[in-house]
C-alpha cells in the first residue's frame, strides 16, 4: 500500500513537471539538431531478440561481443562508408535490478566492461551507439523500466556516451505517454549530449485513436507507428499496406529531424526472396524510413549485402528534402504506385510499382508519366534505381512500359531536365 501511494505521488510530480514544461515550449520541444535525414545503422532486436544464453550461444547472445562484432563488420564490410553509423542495443541488456543508487546496471556477465567501454570503442571506429529503454515500469522483456527514473536514466545514458535512445512503451498506461515521452526528451536535452530520440509512443495508442503526429514530432526524432516487423513477407507486406493508408496524416509530418519508422530492415535474414528484399529496400527508401538492419553481418550473402549498400537506393532515402513518399494509385488488384518528390526542390520524382500479387509471372505496367507527378514540359530522364539502367527520356504525356515480378518492384527515378 505504501509503494502504491509513493508511486501515485511520483506520477503526480511527473504530471506537474509536464505542465511546467508546457508553459515553456522552448525548453521542452525537440532541440537536438539530429536526424536531418533518416538515421541508418544496425539494431539487434528482430534477429537476436532476447537471447541471453552466452554459455550455449556466445556468438549470438545479447552481449558486449555481439555489438563489437557488428561494429567491426559495419566498418570492414563497407556499411559505414555508405551511411550505416549506429550500433543499437535493444532489450535485455540490463541487470534485473537497479544499482544501490537507483541507476541502471548492465548485466555484468554479458557486458563485463560496462556500456561506456562499449561506447568508447564504437566511437573510436567512427560509429555511434544506441541503447534501449522503456517508459514503463519494466521493459517488454521484463528488465527495469524508466518510469519514475526518467531524469536519472537520461543522465546515465549521457554519461555512458550513448548517441541514440529507443524508448519503448510496455508496462505503463497509454494515458501517461502524452507527458512521459516529452518529459524524457526534456531530460535528454538537459544532459547537454545530443541523443537521437526514438519513441514508440504512437505504436501503443494507434489502435484506439489516431495519434497527434504533429505533437509527437515536437519531442521525438523518429517514432514507431505500428507493429514489430517479423522475418516474413507477410509481415513486411502488412506494414506496407498499413503505411499506405496514412491514417492520421503522418506522412505530412515527416521531414528533416522527424521521421516515421516502419521498423527494421530484414534484408539478409531467412525468409524473403530476392525480389521481396528489393521491395522492402525500395519502399523503405520511398517512405524516407530509418534504415536499421537487423541481420547477421557475419554470414550475410552477396546479393542482400549489395542491396543494403546500393548507393542509389540510399541516396533517395537520404534525400535532403526529407519528404516522405506515399501511395498515390493502384493498378488492377495488385499493383500499388508510390511516389516521392526528391531534389532538386522536389522537381524530380522517385517512384515504385509494387506487385503485391504472388501468382504467375511478371506483370506488365503501362503508366503515364504525368500521373507520377512528373509534369514539367522540359521532360525527364528515367532510370531504374537498383541497376542504374537508363530507361529513356520522357515527356510528361508519355507512357512508361515496365514489368514487375510477383512480390517485387520496379524502382525508378524521373530526373527533372529543366
Amino acid at each position: 500500500m505504501v509503494d502504491a501511494q509513493v508511486k501515485d505521488m511520483m506520477m503526480a510530480k511527473m504530471y506537474a513537471l509536464f505542465l511546467l514544461l508546457c508553459l515553456s515550449e522552448r525548453s521542452v520541444s525537440l532541440d537536438n539538431g539530429l536526424a536531418r535525414t533518416p538515421p541508418m545503422g544496425w539494431l539487434s532486436w528482430e534477429r537476436y531478440r532476447c537471447n541471453i544464453d552466452c554459455i550455449k550461444d556466445p556468438d549470438n547472445c545479447i552481449s558486449e561481443k555481439l555489438y563489437l562484432d557488428m561494429a567491426d563488420l559495419l566498418v570492414k564490410e563497407g556499411y559505414k562508408d555508405v551511411g550505416y553509423e549506429y550500433v543499437n542495443i535493444d532489450d535485455c541488456w540490463a541487470s534485473k535490478e537497479r544499482g544501490p543508487d537507483g541507476s541502471l546496471v548492465p548485466d555484468p556477465d554479458r557486458f563485463p566492461h560496462g556500456i561506456k567501454y562499449l561506447a568508447d570503442i564504437i566511437h573510436s571506429k567512427g560509429l555511434k551507439l544506441g541503447i534501449y529503454g522503456d517508459f514503463g515500469t519494466k521493459t517488454c522483456g521484463g528488465y527495469p523500466g524508466s518510469k519514475f527514473y526518467l531524469q536519472l536514466d537520461a543522465q546515465t545514458f549521457a554519461d555512458w556516451g550513448v548517441d541514440m535512445l529507443k524508448l519503448d512503451g510496455c508496462y505503463t498506461n497509454t494515458e501517461d505517454m502524452a507527458y512521459g515521452y516529452p518529459a524524457m526528451e526534456f531530460f535528454l536535452n538537459k544532459t547537454g549530449r545530443p541523443i537521437l530520440y526514438s519513441c514508440s509512443w504512437p505504436a501503443y495508442i494507434s489502435g484506439t485513436t489516431d495519434p497527434d503526429y504533429a505533437q509527437i514530432a515536437k519531442y521525438c526524432n523518429i517514432w514507431r507507428n505500428y507493429a514489430d516487423i517479423q522475418d516474413s513477407w507477410d509481415s513486411v507486406k502488412n506494414i506496407i499496406e498499413w503505411f499506405s493508408q496514412d491514417k492520421g496524416g503522418f506522412t505530412k509530418i515527416a521531414g528533416p529531424g522527424n521521421f516515421n519508422d516502419p521498423d527494421m530492415l530484414i534484408v539478409g535474414d531467412y525468409s524473403l526472396s530476392y525480389d521481396q528484399q528489393k521491395a522492402q529496400m525500395a519502399i523503405w527508401s520511398i517512405m524516407a524510413s530509418p534504415l536499421f538492419m537487423s541481420n547477421n553481418l557475419r554470414t550475410i550473402s552477396d546479393n542482400p549485402k549489395a542491396l543494403l549498400q546500393n548507393k542509389a537506393v540510399i541516396a533517395i532515402n537520404q534525400d535532403p528534402l526529407g519528404i516522405q513518399g506515399s501511395k498515390i494509385d493502384q493498378i488492377g488488384k495488385y499493383i500499388d504506385v508510390w511516389t516521392r518528390p526528391i531534389s532538386p526542390k522536389g522537381k524530380s520524382i522517385a517512384f515504385v510499382f509494387l506487385n503485391l500479387g504472388t501468382a504467375g509471372g511478371p506483370y506488365e505496367v503501362t503508366y503515364k508519366l504525368s500521373k507520377l507527378g512528373a509534369i514539367s514540359p522540359a521532360g525527364y530522364n528515367v532510370t531504374e534505381v537498383f541497376n542504374g539502367n537508363f530507361i529513356g527520356m520522357f515527356k510528361s504525356q508519355d507512357y512508361l512500359n515496365v514489368t514487375v515480378d510477383p512480390s517485387g518492384v520496379f524502382f525508378g527515378v524521373a530526373t527533372f531536365l529543366g
